[in-house]
């Protein structure tokens, strides 16, 4: 099925863009059903998207991406599309990912200027993409994504049965994550604006992938999955420098009142909690489910964000007992 999917599109990238479309080149990997081709077209390199469509829905994709380019932000330019099929070619944001850039040198001033961008464009995306149409991250949608947690990872990864109490912490504390989630302002989320989906450009920096999924949600998300990132992590103190960069503009742009800098801390502690809990159940279900055992090697940093959140917050305690008594002896034996 792949290599006739393949063959239809390069059958369809000759009708809809005419001579000089080059070979396809598989572009990156995808945690989802959608594939990405580079190709070479009148001396530019194009991303052909292949998104089926009975998984993917490739109409979002292309009406977001121009929402995100109206609000100013450098997202892909849809150049051609047939969402029937689940289709697209867009323009080519680069092969440098922020994890690529970071990852090698991890050096202060490399990272202080990219993630000077990334919160720029962050405020930008929380103005300017409006809110109306985009899918609610209510309290059901949440809950959702926190039993990924007990359901893939602790259930079918693990095989851990929790006891009587260690089941009534999680719950309690699931309720405790989605109130917090809940009682903060409300702004356009991409979801997933982290280090596999920034890329490194040369002008209007940083390139967003990846924003299909966006919701009208709680404000700290995506400044979570930045500055918790499950595939590179950074000093808490780094991490608490940048927060306050975002605090200062997010004041001066209207997003946060004055006297907003404590709760929003905890917001954002809370928020990554709950992002860090879904996040280790989707890798457990990409290894357990689809065979995808690669992102297994990001269970240690996602858990480990959780533990050292037991030693700030009391109602992480708990959780990061958990995860220290009954998870990595687990994950260690595998």
């Amino acid at each position: 099925m792949a290599d006739e999917r393949q063959t239809l599109l390069a059958h369809w990238l000759a009708a809809a863009l005419g001579e000089g479309v080059g070979p396809l080149v598989p572009a990156s990997a995808d945690a989802s059903f959608r594939r990405y081709w580079r190709f070479a077209y009148r001396g530019r390199t194009l991303i052909a998207v292949d998104a089926p469509p009975e998984h993917e829905d490739s109409a979002r994709f292309a009406q977001l991406a121009r929402a995100f380019r109206t609000a100013g932000l450098n997202a892909p330019e849809v150049l051609a599309d047939d969402v029937a099929r689940g289709f697209l070619v867009v323009s080519d944001l680069g092969t440098q990912t922020y994890l690529n850039a970071l990852t090698p040198i991890q050096a202060p001033a490399q990272a202080d200027l990219l993630y000077g961008d990334a919160i720029i464009a962050l405020i930008k995306l929380q103005l300017g993409l409006p809110t109306d149409g985009l899918p609610v991250y209510d309290a059901a949608f949440l809950r959702r994504e926190l039993d990924l947690f007990r359901q893939w990872l602790l259930a079918r990864l693990l095989r851990i049965e929790l006891s009587e109490r260690e089941g009534r912490d999680l719950e309690d504390l699931f309720a405790q994550l989605i109130e917090n989630a809940l009682e903060q302002p409300r702004v356009a989320v991409h979801r997933d604006f982290h280090s596999r989906n920034l890329m490194l450009t040369e002008v209007a920096n940083p390139g967003i992938l990846d924003l299909q999924d966006a919701v009208s949600g709680p404000l700290t998300y995506d400044l979570a999955s930045l500055l918790k990132d499950c595939y590179i992590a950074w000093p808490r103190e780094r991490v608490l420098g940048w927060l306050d960069d975002y605090a200062k503009q997010a004041r001066a742009a209207g997003l946060l009142g004055e006297t907003d800098g404590p709760q929003l801390l905890r917001w954002f502690d809370l928020m990554g909690a709950q992002r860090h809990l879904k996040a280790a159940g989707i890798f457990a279900r990409l290894a357990v489910r689809d065979g995808k055992r690669g992102y297994l090697a990001d269970l240690p940093r996602t858990l480990g964000y959780l533990r050292e959140l037991g030693s700030l917050y009391p109602e992480l305690q708990p959780l990061a007992r958990l995860i220290t008594q009954r998870l990595v002896p687990r994950l260690s034996a595998r």
